[in-house]
């Protein structure tokens, strides 16, 4: 008797079944467990009330450092910062002996698993929010084979069928280019996948939002619900057209102030500055990215390089001793606990802990663009994110899900 098997796609030591239907993931960028919920209380989310009845409504953790890059890179690839190497939004580059934003494709290391399935004769769409990330998630796509699609909202008017293949996309989609600052870039994100999957039924697409909104609102606030509510509806389309659908975060979110709304921060420079000298060690910030104003450059992660000969166990030591120092690590801890490149990450690994930040020194943070009390990630407390299926999903037994589980899951976990 002949058995037909589903064929495989093998990329970066894991195995992913070619879709029999349109599979769709979704990175809705910030979204501690919670939001939804929230939304789903005031009455506002019925599609995802019924997917995460019917279907999957679990948990996962993120990679770290929790931020966006990092987290959209591991979904994209299957795999940790170890393998993919990005390991943060900014970086300093011993290469080029200066600070660097991490969001050029020659950073990365490892193919991502749209470009294998597209290599495989998938077609495949790739919309994200921001620019910057568009680059690494639609890296290796061949826009003339006529199969692939990547572009961002933040550049919808430019985007052509050479460079994305596919133009008038503001036509198309009906709406105005959006601001990079408001939710509507992620709404028009959602907008372009539902008329994608209507028109060009791709067989694998991935959806990446910005966390503006959660960047600025808590769960159960008017202005979470109401994003929750918009996204809600989009959602209900997606399903209705038949796809596999299956939805994660690349990090979650939490209040990071002082009671009176300005930021709780250890400024790591100035510490350091006092310990090893005055400009002696270099403390990198890899939440930094061209998108300060959601956060001023303050995370709950940071790295330090330190001077030829320094005494790390000593800095370690005073490190810990720092009120809101979650964790600190020395480069050799921290490759192997978190799953990093080891020659992008410094001397030493800090983690605040849940409503601290870190900056560098006070002068060099901008927070004009701080309008609300600040809401940040980066840590281990912004770890835990949601991943809701459109049906149900059979895990092995003890499997740590993570979100760059999410293809797997969607390609090889939900029922047929």
């Amino acid at each position: 008797m002949n058995i037909q098997r589903t064929p495989t796609v093998s990329v970066n030591g894991r195995e992913y079944r070619f879709p029999k239907s349109p599979t769709v993931c979704v990175c809705i960028d910030g979204s501690e467990p919670g939001y939804i919920e929230r939304a789903i209380d005031a009455g506002l989310a019925p599609n995802f009330a019924r997917l995460m009845t019917t279907g999957a409504n679990l948990t996962a953790l993120s990679a770290m450092p929790s931020f966006t890059n990092p987290n959209n890179i591991s979904i994209i690839t299957g795999r940790p910062p170890a393998v993919h190497g990005i390991a943060g939004n900014y970086f300093f580059d011993p290469a080029q002996g200066k600070e660097v934003m991490m969001n050029d494709a020659s950073f990365l290391r490892a193919p991502t698993i749209m470009q294998a399935f597209h290599d495989f004769g998938a077609k495949v769409a790739v919309v994200t929010a921001k620019d910057k990330l568009r680059a690494l998630l639609g890296h290796g796509l061949d826009m003339a084979s006529g199969r692939a699609i990547a572009f961002s909202s933040e550049k919808a008017d430019k985007a052509t069928v050479p460079d994305n293949g596919i133009g008038d996309v503001l036509k198309r989609i009906g709406k105005p280019l959006p601001q990079v600052y408001s939710s509507d870039l992620s709404e028009f994100v959602f907008a372009a996948g539902v008329s994608i999957l209507k028109r060009e039924r791709p067989d694998l697409m991935y959806l990446s939002t910005t966390d503006y909104v959660q960047h600025k609102a808590a769960p159960g606030s008017e202005m979470a619900n109401a994003f929750y509510a918009m996204m809600d509806r989009y959602v209900g389309e997606l399903d209705a057209q038949g796809c596999v659908l299956v939805l994660t975060a690349d990090h979650g979110m939490n209040d990071k102030h002082l009671p009176n709304g300005e930021p709780d921060v250890i400024y790591l420079q100035r510490l350091f500055d006092e310990w090893p000298g005055a400009g002696a060690a270099r403390v990198i910030l890899p939440i930094t990215d061209p998108y300060v104003a959601h956060h001023g450059a303050l995370g709950s992660f940071a790295t330090v390089y330190l001077p030829a000969g320094t005494d790390v166990d000593a800095i370690l030591t005073r490190l810990r001793a720092v009120e809101g120092v979650d964790v600190a690590l020395s480069r050799d801890e921290a490759w192997a606990r978190f799953e990093l490149p080891a020659d992008r990450i410094g001397d030493i690994l800090v983690v605040s802990t849940i409503h601290k930040v870190l900056g560098t020194s006070q002068e060099r943070h901008d927070l004009s663009g701080l309008t609300e009390p600040l809401r940040s990630h980066g840590g281990l407390t912004e770890q835990v994110v949601p991943m809701i299926a459109n049906r149900k999903v059979t895990l092995p037994e003890g499997h740590r899900l993570r979100n760059f589980d999410v293809f797997d899951v969607a390609l090889n976990r939900v029922a047929a």
